[in-house]
């Protein structure tokens, strides 16, 4: 029943929609290039095959690293995954002239990437090379120059690795015909630690190959038609004879199943043309970055914006029917990398656009915290972990609660928020659950006995309103009750005494026994990552997080006034030259902000809770002025797993999420004309009159039609469609801030 939903939902879109192809604002070598780490290769939304180029030395997040010699072509990566290095399964080269399996690797020139279609030329070859991708195969199409000795390389020793490196396991193959090839790779670790996960490959020519031969260990066999696994490297060379014809094609279906299901989902792509495979990934790209019609504003602007909403929707990973773990008929997904950085602005936005597919999200992550010990934080090659800040999928399941998404089971989703909030993990902290949580459920707070105290303890704060927003609404008022009040706990770890810059009362690691730290050396700048109490934060910047009570925040913080100074402070002064070899991320800054990091995603709307939501505006747009590029750096950070995409579409849209709640704070519209269809077919249109670079101060608001007089809105009062109609002036404007202020839980 809910796929027939889902496929007459698809069909209602498709009606309603422009018949306009809207991947060619798409420019997917955005942010690939100096730590955006964005998959510039081929893929479908939530596709397991994401096709693309592995370089180098196989090192970086996404395959793909500028100016060095191509290794070949892999089937599996992340996008935007930071420093967590994953996949590049069952890689390809295609290479002339005698094998040497040692080196073969190539610079390139001509490099192409478009929705659905990666192009390069490898210059040592004189090859040509074109990659386009359905959802479980992969389809290469290689252009030799005339030559006897064209081979096809398939390489299954190979994988990424960097920081948390991935460790080969095993790896098989066989050569079935003069067209066919299967084996598979098997490799651990990676970023989560993860068990040995076996990627199955069958890959099928559409030109029988004259010779062949495979390797192990560097030693090649010849008409030696398979090598089985004996935990080493191995794989296979098929070579033809490029004088007549001279391009070469082969479809490559991936398994974590088996051979046989690699076979099953090769067949999934029927033609042998590209172009027919890429204009299958152009149009189910197109249904879903056509639910966005924007009007005027400038090309470069435009393709900023669809290159950064085509982002958000490469991940989570559809595994459904890929389950080697258990057998299940539900939803399964993958990928979540991670959910500590999704949760802010990615999955609100697939929620917003997608339901559908957001519900099984959410209903995957409660099934696998059935069968894998808890709801993850995290999660790639079907294994858990690591955990980061919080329990963040809490943020997930209420975000969908109260949004009203359906096809999750929220008493089972509940039942999982509540193990992670009541159960330790123990030694596996750092995979599972909630991290120092005996100190956090005895002394509220997780102290420095643990690593990341001050970055839980904040965190799991917010869970525990997640937590209560749940219970509340399926009448579980004692559990609401309980959690309402746990999420005050940011408060322990409020340590009024601590100043800086003028300000007083900061976020502030606490011992067990009650006192507070004393080391020197820790300042309100410290950052660090897992072993520090502040993880990819610091204390001037944490102590903005509370995002369920920011009422209270503000009475901690001084009041209105104080609060809204030290917000300018945050965002107009820079770090203290002392302090910068403290901070353990020192990039792309608007004051203090690191845009290029999630902790700081919702502080440049919190103006809305004073009531001044012109100084929201101006810090937004300089952020999008500044930060975002339609270069090939022009995204500020990691774009883990379409994040930065996300905030900058949001804000673009003219407003942000705060997640968990069924809340948008309202910041500055770019465009002049935006259309939002939503996944039922109900629009809601949103005009900007007289929006520009210069102009991007509200005068006035009207929700469908009516005067608007606050810096927010509700889900409901946009979903169902409508107009949202603004009037844009170049000067901060008294609009909404004398309206009523976003709600908090002290409220």
């Amino acid at each position: 029943m809910k796929r027939v939903l889902f496929a007459l939902t698809a069909i209602a879109l498709c009606c309603v929609v422009r018949a306009e192809d809207f991947t060619r604002f798409v420019d997917p070598m955005i942010g690939a290039d100096n730590g955006g780490y964005v998959f510039p290769g081929a893929t479908v939304p939530y596709g397991m095959v994401k096709l693309g180029p592995d370089c180098g030395r196989l090192t970086e997040n996404a395959g793909w690293q500028k100016g060095a010699p191509v290794v070949g072509f892999s089937h599996t990566h992340l996008n935007g995954s930071g420093g967590g290095c994953k996949y590049g399964n069952i890689l390809m080269m295609p290479t002339v002239g005698d094998l040497d399996v040692a080196d073969y690797a190539s610079p390139y020139s001509r490099e192409n990437a478009q929705v659905g279609l990666f192009g390069i030329h490898l210059d040592r070859y004189d090859v040509d090379v074109r990659l386009s991708a359905s959802r479980h195969a992969g389809f290469h199409e290689y252009t030799f120059p005339e030559t006897d000795k064209a081979n096809v390389l398939i390489d299954l020793g190979k994988f990424l690795a960097s920081i948390e490196i991935q460790e080969f396991v095993g790896s098989e193959v066989t050569v079935l015909s003069d067209t066919e090839v299967q084996g598979y790779s098997r490799v651990r670790g990676g970023w989560n630690y993860s068990e040995a996960y076996t990627v199955y490959f069958y890959a099928k020519f559409d030109t029988p190959f004259e010779s062949f031969s495979t390797w192990r260990e560097g030693k090649t066999y010849p008409g030696v038609a398979a090598q089985s696994d004996r935990n080493t490297p191995c794989g296979a060379c098929l070579t033809f004879n490029t004088k007549g014809r001279r391009t070469i094609r082969v479809k490559v279906g991936i398994s974590y199943m088996g051979c046989n299901r690699a076979r099953e989902n090769a067949a999934e792509i029927v033609s042998w043309d590209i172009e027919d495979v890429r204009k299958g990934a152009v149009a189910q790209w197109n249904e879903i970055l056509s639910q966005v019609a924007l009007e005027g504003g400038s090309e470069d602007a435009r393709k900023i914006f669809y290159s950064s909403f085509y982002r958000v929707f490469m991940q989570p990973t559809d595994f459904r029917g890929e389950n080697p773990k258990w057998i299940t008929d539900e939803p399964y997904y993958g990928d979540y990398h991670a959910i500590w950085d999704t949760f802010r602005a990615t999955h609100p936005m697939i929620n917003l656009f997608r339901p559908t597919r957001g519900a099984e999200m959410v209903q995957s992550l409660v099934e696998i915290g059935e069968f894998d010990k808890y709801i993850p934080d995290a999660r790639s090659s079907h294994w858990s972990g690591r955990t980061q800040g919080g329990s963040n999928a809490d943020m997930l399941i209420a975000d969908a609660f109260v949004k009203g998404l359906k096809g999750v089971d929220y008493e089972r989703a509940l039942k999982g928020m509540l193990k992670s909030a009541t159960v330790p993990p123990g030694n596996d902290e750092r995979q599972y659950g909630r991290g120092g949580l005996p100190d956090y459920n005895t002394l509220g707070y997780v102290s420095t006995a643990y690593e990341r105290g001050c970055s839980r303890t904040f965190e799991y704060s917010a869970n525990d309103y997640a937590i209560a927003t749940v219970a509340r609404g399926l009448g579980h008022e004692d559990i609401y009750q309980e959690y309402a009040s746990k999420s005050h706990n940011w408060e322990n770890l409020w340590n009024p005494n601590i100043e800086s810059m003028g300000f007083k009362g900061f976020c502030w690691p606490r011992n067990q026994d009650g006192s507070w730290l004393s080391d020197p050396s820790f300042t309100v700048f410290s950052s660090g990552s897992f072993p520090h109490q502040f993880y990819e934060t610091f204390s001037w910047e944490l102590s903005f997080y509370v995002p369920h009570d920011m009422k209270r925040l503000i009475e901690k913080m001084g009041g209105r006034e104080s609060f809204t100074r030290r917000l300018d402070t945050y965002f107009n002064e820079s770090f203290p030259a002392e302090t910068r070899n403290q901070l353990l991320f020192y990039t792309k800054l608007v004051g203090m902000c690191q845009i290029s990091n999630e902790p700081c995603f919702l502080t440049p709307s919190l103006y809305a809770y004073v009531g001044e939501p012109y100084k929201t505006a101006a810090i937004v747009r300089r952020i999008l002025r500044e930060m975002y590029t339609s270069q090939r750096d022009g995204v500020p950070g990691n774009d883990d797993s379409g994040s930065m995409g996300a905030w900058y579409a949001f804000h673009t849209l003219g407003f942000y999420p705060n997640p968990g709640q069924d809340v948008y704070l309202i910041s500055s519209p770019v465009f002049p004309k935006a259309t939002l269809t939503f996944e039922d077919g109900k629009q809601l249109v949103i005009t900007a009159r007289n929006a520009s670079e210069k102009n991007i101060y509200i005068k006035s608001c009207k929700l469908n039609g009516k005067p608007l007089n606050r810096c927010w809105l509700r889900h409901g009062e946009i979903i169902g469609g409508g107009t949202l109609e603004f009037e844009m002036t170049s000067k901060p404007t008294s609009w909404a801030t004398e309206g009523l202020l976003p709600p908090s839980l002290s409220d």
